[in-house]
């Protein structure tokens, strides 16, 4: 369905940036029966809300006029969570609303406040800011919302998690109560609705899409041994060949991981709270002008941030909730393009993964990283065509060189020696451990009763201060296991038997060869046919974390209080 009917400035501006058809929201926002009216929208997040509520405020700014009049206080503000995400809007608005000749001004932490002082002063049609900030230029009497006209509240559920309420009330408060009010948010919590109630009158409520996964995004779980984790997004960036952000938990792993891929040869940038708005900027214009190819950012990028043509979303670390995962893999996927997610699942964190997408309501490709060979396979087929495209149209001058080449050298020499030249800038794909990791059955699938777990032995007991209550996470880490799936732990003067569930077996076996330097000491080795020891019977007593039942199945392990995390007593 084409655009309802605009202003002509605002259409004339949209047939330049090749609008044709609105997005679902922009539909939604501009039928008939939400004129003049307050709203409050829920929208995914890349569903084009930024033109569509610049569009739903233009009867109120414009009228019957096709320009505005001189800019004196704003007609139209506009709220946004975070500097990123403030500066985005005002970049739309400014380009939606250049053909009216409107001055939109943007105020935001971490720039000069008097040079945004003086942009007020001179006049603006629309501001553009965060909480804080513009709470601050009010106080200081920089701005004034005396003759404000609209309202708008975007990722207003983000702005409530991050402790802006009170400024939020402390602006809202100040404006007339005549204006029209736009909230914008992810989802419509209790939170949410409070203040729609509070701030808006008998407000429109428009679900412009569903909640949950967008539509346009795959999702793949890539399930990795902890310990590989690095090695495999390695894999990852270099089978998928696209613009991609990593998201890390903190600040400190994303400069550890930015440094060890620009040291592998990825052009990449990082993104997080600690550096300035400045450097933030820098890191996202590399990315849009194509000078960078991966940004690694902390969950400052999740919102707001809007890439063209960005492909690729890895979750290096996992997200904490549902809403972290959607709104991280929303930076992809944006405008009708398509877009994968990529979740990097260790072993130990399978089950917590599973309930994350069942929360979501993510359906999910699960399977292993690509291998280097994989990888190899797939850059000998590219490079082929890149030295098809690469030997087009040259130069006469490039001719007599090249006549000069195979004079003295083999024709298939001289075509390794170009193949090897133009992969020589890719980085080197990691080599994986082939680590076995079936997906462990569901409760209702395991085996009970008479089946058994298969044993192993460590090479620490009694005379090492063994005790279930390090051995249960000690077991967890380096067998990359869960602690439903370590069973019986029997621990004798020298050596300590401990019971795995048959299906997580193999896994275990493989990554307990491995060891870190706190605990290079400890030998784990398969017993014979993994047959449970003689003086381990059915039924017996044996040593388990303190509250463990003493009736668990075999094949299921003894639950109890976490115990401390600390090393293997030497």
């Amino acid at each position: 369905m084409p655009f309802p009917t605009l202003p002509a400035p605002l259409a004339q501006a949209l047939a330049a940036r090749g609008y044709a058809d609105p997005t679902p929201v922009q539909a939604a926002i501009l039928a008939p029966e939400t004129a003049s009216r307050d709203l409050l929208v829920s929208a995914q997040t890349g569903s084009g809300k930024t033109v569509a509520f610049g569009l739903a405020f233009a009867p109120d700014l414009l009228g019957d006029a096709e320009r505005l009049p001189p800019a004196r206080n704003p007609l139209a503000l506009a709220i946004a969570p975070t500097r990123e995400l403030a500066l985005q809007v005002q970049a739309e608005l400014a380009w939606l609303y250049a053909p009216t000749g409107a001055r939109v001004v943007a105020c935001v932490g971490g720039t000069d406040p008097r040079a945004e002082r003086r942009a007020l002063d001179m006049g603006a049609h629309i501001v553009v800011g965060t909480p804080g900030r513009l709470r601050d230029h009010l106080e200081r009497n920089n701005l004034d919302l005396s003759d404000l006209r609209v309202a708008v509240l975007d990722e207003a559920d983000e702005m409530l998690d991050m402790g802006f309420r009170e400024e939020l009330e402390a602006i809202l408060d100040v404006t007339p109560e005549t204006r029209r009010t736009l909230l914008f948010s992810a989802t419509i919590p209790r939170e949410i609705a409070a203040l729609a109630k509070q701030y808006q009158r008998d407000a429109l409520r428009i679900a412009a899409t569903a909640e949950g996964a967008h539509r346009d995004i795959a999702y793949r779980c890539y399930v990795v041994a902890p310990r590989e984790a690095e090695r495999a997004l390695v894999n990852i960036l270099r089978w998928q060949e696209e613009r991609a952000i990593v998201f890390c938990a903190t600040r400190a792993a994303v400069a550890r991981l930015h440094g060890n891929l620009t040291e592998r040869g990825f052009n990449a940038v990082a993104m997080s709270g600690e550096l300035t708005q400045a450097e933030r900027n820098r890191a996202l214009q590399a990315l849009r002008d194509r000078r960078a190819q991966i940004c690694v950012a902390t969950d400052v990028a999740a919102r707001g941030i809007d890439l063209p043509d960005l492909g690729l979303v890895v979750h290096a670390d996992l997200p904490r909730d549902k809403e972290t995962l959607l709104h991280r893999s929303g930076r992809t996927g944006r405008a009708g393009k398509k877009g994968v997610s990529v979740l990097l699942v260790p072993h130990p964190r399978r089950r917590i993964v599973e309930r994350l997408l069942t929360a979501a309501r993510i359906a999910a490709e699960w399977s292993a990283p690509p291998d280097a060979d994989a990888i190899r396979a797939r850059d000998a087929e590219r490079l082929v065509q890149d030295a098809i495209a690469a030997a087009g149209a040259v130069e006469p001058e490039a001719l007599d060189l090249g006549r000069a080449v195979l004079a003295a050298h083999s024709p298939e020499a001289v075509a390794a020696a170009l193949v090897r030249a133009l992969g020589s800038a890719l980085p080197a794909p990691e080599e994986l451990e082939p680590e076995p990791a079936p997906a462990p059955p569901r409760r209702e699938e395991r085996p009970v009763g008479g089946a058994e777990g298969l044993w192993f032995r460590l090479s620490v007991g009694r005379n090492r201060n063994a005790d279930p209550r390090w051995l249960l996470p000690f077991l967890c880490r380096r067998g990359h296991v869960t602690r439903q799936e370590v069973g019986r732990i029997q621990v004798g003067d020298r050596e300590t038997l401990v019971e795995i569930a048959p299906w997580a077996a193999a896994r275990f076996a493989a990554a307990a060869r491995h060891s870190d330097a706190d605990d290079e000491d400890i030998a784990i080795a398969p017993m014979q046919a993994g047959r449970a020891p003689r003086h381990v019977a059915r039924g017996a007593a044996q040593d388990s974390p303190r509250g463990a039942p003493r009736d668990t199945p075999r094949d299921a392990p003894r639950r109890g209080p976490p115990p401390p995390n600390r090393r293997p007593p030497r």
